[in-house]
């Protein structure tokens, strides 16, 4: 029983340690790869596919300005104001799920939630998955600057089939650069991301061209990313 306590003990002491480590690590190294990326390769191969991997790291700064605020806008207008997590929007959300249990789930997860989940994590809806995304997002929400975490999330997600990150999606799809893309073309692109496999920024649909519109005007009252050590101004709507 000594032993058994003893290795629990220190697997659990290499899980924090490792896992602290990584985060550390990260603060500062590009990620040019992640758990998505191979599960998609693998999925690809399974499915009789030629492979398709598009990403291109980036720094922040050859990123348009314009799309840091079309995520905020589309997918979590509170991301400079939370410390990971939006208890209001997970509120609504549960509130909404449980009237209307024969709706699709509605989700309240934030940028910071969703970059957890893409850098070390897999894709998928178990207890297990939450508690680790709820552990990862304290780590980077701690040790990473909302910058940084902007930075990571624009680079790792998926932005179409095979497509990660936004200088490969303006590349693929905009025949551009990060750095060159307009405020029209953000927004279609953060209108792509409740499920870029299914919603094509190169192809959009009515329903596309009408969340774009939406994400057009919602970005009027979205303040935009400082720079980093600069103080963050909220804009109100009016």
């Amino acid at each position: 029983m000594k032993v058994f306590k003893s290795i629990i003990k220190w697997i659990v002491v290499a899980f924090f340690a490792s896992t602290i480590l990584a985060v550390v690590a990260l603060r500062f190294l590009p990620v040019y790869f992640t758990p998505l990326m191979f599960i998609r390769c693998c999925e690809q191969m399974g499915e009789g596919k030629s492979l398709k991997l598009k990403h291109h790291w980036v720094p922040l700064e050859e990123i348009s300005s314009s799309l840091p605020q079309a995520v905020m806008a589309s997918e979590d207008a509170k991301f400079l104001q939370h410390h990971g997590f939006d208890f209001q929007a997970i509120e609504k959300a549960a509130e909404r799920n449980s009237k209307h249990p024969e709706k699709r789930k509605l989700g309240a997860s934030t940028i910071s939630q969703q970059t957890a989940k893409n850098v070390f994590l897999w894709p998928g809806r178990s207890w297990v998955r939450k508690g680790f995304e709820v552990y990862f997002t304290g780590l980077i929400e701690l040790m990473w600057s909302k910058q940084r975490i902007m930075e990571v999330y624009l680079n790792s997600i998926e932005m179409g089939d095979g497509i990660y990150g936004a200088d490969a999606v303006a590349e693929e799809h905009f025949n551009t650069q990060a750095q060159h893309l307009s405020k029209v073309q953000c927004a279609l692109i953060a209108a792509t991301l409740p499920n870029p496999r299914k919603f094509s920024s190169k192809h959009p649909s009515a329903y596309m061209l009408k969340r774009q519109a939406r994400i057009l005007r919602e970005m009027r009252y979205v303040t935009p990313l400082p720079k980093e050590g600069e103080d963050v101004k909220i804009n109100k709507k009016k």
